[in-house]
């Protein structure tokens, strides 16, 4: 397992009331992303842990993507990763951050 830690700044607060969720499912070829309000309200740390070494470069540019399309901030978010391709990487952290936007 490779594990890494990415930091990054959103231009605002992801809205919403949760104070978690998750989604997705580890299993093969799959991932699950834990969401979690804690920290600066424009910070977005991203803890990776993975199966697939070398990739650091790759996922550095979903969590680019991701935060330019969606402005989470004040998320902690850890990805557990079992082989995933990026655009379902993509999908899941979407997926969390509408959740997290749900109102119940």
């Amino acid at each position: 397992m490779e594990k890494f830690t990415i930091y990054t700044q959103a231009k605002s607060s992801l809205g919403g009331k949760r104070s978690d969720t998750l989604t997705g499912v580890v299993a093969s070829g799959n991932l699950e992303i834990l969401f979690e309000r804690k920290g600066e309200p424009l910070a977005v740390i991203v803890e990776v842990m993975t199966a697939s070494h070398g990739y650091q470069h790759v996922w550095e540019a979903v969590i680019k993507d991701f935060v330019a399309r969606v402005s989470p901030g004040g998320m902690y978010i850890s990805i557990h990763d079992n082989g995933a391709r990026p655009d379902t990487v993509l999908l899941r952290l979407m997926q969390g951050a509408r959740l997290m936007e749900a109102r119940s």
